[in-house]
């Protein structure tokens, strides 16, 4: 994710070390949008402020809704792949980069 802009009606975000989701529903402002995309899944981190200028943000989670517009710049790596694979010593599914298979 190269750059994001817009705002949220609904965002759904979890806390570093929390296995719980807070939803927030307000008038919110995307102040920052970074994370990766691939065809495993995204990991996505946002912040967003509400309409007093108070800032949160989080691991981004399903469920946050657009409100009035959001403007994503994705850049694409032409010869890399993006994968998520199961790290045994994290538990999670981590990104692994490498060069594309040729055909």
């Amino acid at each position: 994710m190269i750059s994001a802009v817009g705002s949220l009606s609904t965002a759904q975000l979890r806390f570093a070390g929390r296995d719980e989701i807070i939803v927030l529903r307000s008038s919110l402002e995307i102040l920052s949008l970074s994370g990766t995309l691939s065809p495993d899944g995204a990991h996505l981190h946002m912040a967003v402020a509400d309409s007093r200028g108070a800032v949160i943000g989080g691991h981004l989670c399903a469920g946050s809704l657009v409100r009035t517009t959001a403007e994503l710049v994705v850049g694409l790596l032409p010869g890399w792949s993006f994968r998520r694979q199961l790290d045994p010593a994290s538990g999670y599914a981590e990104l692994k980069i490498g060069p594309q298979a040729s055909d």
